[in-house]
């Protein structure tokens, strides 16, 4: 077949269920047949039109898996019907960012599924280089996780996290529960989480966190776990400016706030620099999982140690995708909304 499906986000809140070009793999590239795509927050930034709106019309979709289904040229394997993730972000491979994984900030650097087109749809076409061969036994709504955990293992090395400090997660949507897991795997302690939903709340409670508090207490629920000194490291995993405000109040001196949550461009907090400089705080980046980080985050879900089960059932046809963008908000119980693609 020279068409396949595919979900375009013709404009903000608006997709269509086309049938396009089936992709062909170019020398180097891997064609992979999409089993599952979940819907990440950024997606739903993309969705609403608060980000890389320039880029549409567009497929968008970058936490995904599936099997080998074509070898371009030159590309000796994995086989076809192999199971794989794939690393989103695409660099040049050369220039001092990619040699330092630091993909993000190369200069040509690419996106599936946000600055190109992505995998809410049959099939894509992607670097080989980029493909990771999957254990067969792992289930496909386990291995869509890949990325998503991949941004949780990065953001954890930026923060350098470690046994026994005391970290805050400002938001229990799906990565904040994610966060938390990792964070209990690694034996930071105690793990304070706060949200609006008492639903994810659970959830965080059933995840590892020792204290899930709403935004009315967490200041306090903070203080009393910290004797009051504030956490070591904050996590803000909402991308509200607002909530990075608070971040930086509930780090104790010396502490780290550990940048995460997506927000609109321009958008600032006050932080006072006397302060910073006087009590050694400080402030890292981190969005997205790459090189390593994706097969850390592979061996970690294939071995069993991120409980997946509060992240499974909510799943979506291709041809349903608009209903599952819409519905987004009102399925806080949902930690993990799928499409459903072969």
């Amino acid at each position: 077949m020279s068409t396949m499906r595919a979900a375009v986000l013709v404009e903000p809140g608006r997709f269509e269920v086309r049938h396009v070009e089936k992709p062909k793999p170019q020398p180097g590239e891997i064609l992979v047949g999409i089993a599952r795509t979940g819907i990440c927050g950024t997606d739903m930034h993309i969705f609403h039109g608060n980000y890389a709106a320039e880029n549409l019309p567009m497929i968008p979709g970058h936490e995904f898996t599936g099997h080998v289904a074509e070898l371009g040229q030159g590309v000796p394997g994995p086989a076809v019907g192999q199971p794989v993730v794939v690393d989103m972000n695409i660099g040049c491979g050369q220039c001092y960012w990619c040699r330092r994984n630091e993909i993000l900030n190369c200069p040509d650097m690419q996106q599936m599924g946000i600055t190109m087109d992505g995998a809410f749809a049959e099939y894509i076409a992607v670097p080989a280089r980029l493909v990771i061969a999957a254990p067969e036994r792992t289930p496909a709504e386990v291995l869509a996780l890949t990325e998503p955990l991949s941004c949780v293992v990065r953001a954890a090395r930026k923060a350098q996290v470690t046994f026994g400090q005391s970290v805050v997660v400002i938001g229990a949507a799906p990565i904040g529960n994610l966060h938390v897991q990792l964070l209990r795997a690694i034996g930071a302690a105690p793990i304070i989480v706060s949200d609006i939903s008492p639903e994810r709340l659970e959830t965080a409670r059933r995840c590892g966190a020792d204290i899930a508090a709403t935004p009315d207490n967490l200041k306090d629920a903070v203080l009393n776990a910290t004797d009051g000194r504030g956490a070591d490291i904050v996590i803000e995993s909402v991308g509200s400016p607002q909530l990075y405000g608070t971040a930086v109040e509930l780090m104790r001196k010396g502490g780290h706030l550990a940048a995460f949550g997506l927000t609109g461009p321009g958008e600032t907090i006050r932080l006072d620099i006397l302060q910073t400089i006087l009590e050694e705080n400080s402030v890292k980046g981190s969005v997205a999982g790459m090189g390593q980080d994706m097969h850390d985050a592979l061996t970690m879900l294939t071995h069993g140690r991120i409980d997946t089960e509060p992240f499974a059932g909510a799943d979506y046809a291709l041809e349903d995708i608009q209903l599952a963008f819409d519905s987004f908000a009102d399925r806080p119980q949902d930690l993990k909304t799928q499409i459903v693609m072969n």
